[in-house]
């Protein structure tokens, strides 16, 4: 049954750029704070708890998938927990979010990190995924993923989020031999973890590169895209990859060129633009614009045409919002948004 392919195989197939009946559809955080019985659990647990312990981060898994008419599901996880594998000592702080009170600031640093045995370190994760796949029936794919290694290393420099990782990108301008060394670890833990995801039967994987749009294309090719392609070629061809990056329009070029099944594209860029400029034969997913559905029915409802007109002339195309669903969103309109989906690419 492991290695069957799913009951609802729409969204492997349209990764493939295989014919689909309708267009794939679902959403980055699907399993989150928009949702009751997220919020049930989150009220008596801290969220790496939740994360940690398979059985209930497997039951946060299906949420959606039991709620809503979704294609595929994604593991519920952290991409920050690699990184706690690696030595740092992570701790979600609320009204703060996620810090390292040891990042890395020298070559001690970078010294002091653990080479990451993802099958050990992080078998929480990786039981999770045993155990939605096992709870899933293989009625739909489960989709894993990890941070991409810039996004990790601008996490792992500063300590935390930012805004713009000004200080990351000062470091790392001052320390280009050091910057490589702490993205050639970063890379082989991302490789590690991803093909133990795959062992543990993930069907699919998304690569976040959450703070890539930060670089000038320049400083993309130099300091993040070649341990990114290096990634993909390690993991090419095991299972359909995705890659994505918020703001990252400008470098769609540079990922293009990497060996990736699909492209997800945010809500800023205009599909029809990006296809101009990379081709009309490649797969790609996106990206309505996740404040539509703050808004009203009708504004996601259109919104939805809209992309679906859009992304009609390419090879294929996954359905999926521009970023992930805000804590706010309503409920019942995502689900009305992924039936509309449906329905509306049956018809075309």
């Amino acid at each position: 049954m492991k290695n069957s392919p799913p009951t609802n195989d729409t969204f492997l197939k349209a990764c493939r750029g295989e014919p689909v009946a309708f267009t794939p559809v679902w959403l980055m955080r699907q399993a989150g704070r928009y949702m009751p019985e997220y919020r049930a659990i989150r009220e008596h647990k801290p969220i790496l708890d939740m994360m940690k312990n398979p059985e209930l981060a497997a039951e946060v898994t299906l949420q959606p998938v039991n709620a809503f008419d979704v294609d595929a599901a994604i593991i519920f996880a952290d991409i920050l927990t690699l990184l706690e594998a690696m030595g740092l000592d992570l701790e979600f702080i609320p009204g703060r979010g996620p810090v390292f009170h040891n990042p890395i600031r020298s070559q001690s640093d970078v010294n002091a990190l653990k080479s990451s045995n993802a099958s050990r370190d992080l078998a929480f994760t990786l039981e999770a995924i045993r155990i939605s796949r096992d709870k899933l029936q293989n009625r739909i794919p489960l989709i894993g993923f990890s941070g991409a290694p810039f996004t990790l290393a601008c996490y792992a420099v500063a300590g935390g989020g930012s805004k713009d990782f000004d200080d990351v990108r000062a470091w790392m301008f001052s320390n280009p031999t050091l910057w490589a060394e702490l993205m050639d670890r970063l890379t082989d833990g991302v490789i590690d973890y991803l093909q133990a995801q795959i062992d543990a039967g993930a069907q699919a994987f998304q690569l976040f590169d959450s703070w890539a749009g930060c670089l000038s294309v320049r400083d993309y090719a130099r300091f993040a895209a070649p341990w990114t392609r290096k990634f993909f070629a390690e993991t090419q061809g095991r299972v359909p990859s995705i890659h994505f990056s918020a703001n990252g329009g400008h470098l769609l070029e540079q990922i293009a060129d990497m060996p990736v099944d699909v492209i997800g594209l945010d809500w800023r860029v205009d599909p029809a633009n990006v296809m101009q400029r990379i081709g009309t034969d490649r797969v790609y997913q996106g990206n309505l614009d996740p404040a539509r559905l703050l808004a009203s029915d009708s504004a996601t409802l259109e919104g939805a045409q809209e992309v679906l007109d859009a992304f009609a002339p390419a090879k294929g195309h996954i359905f999926n919002l521009g970023h992930g669903v805000v804590k706010t969103t309503p409920p019942e309109r995502v689900n009305k948004l992924i039936n509309e989906v449906h329905r509306l690419s049956a018809r075309m």
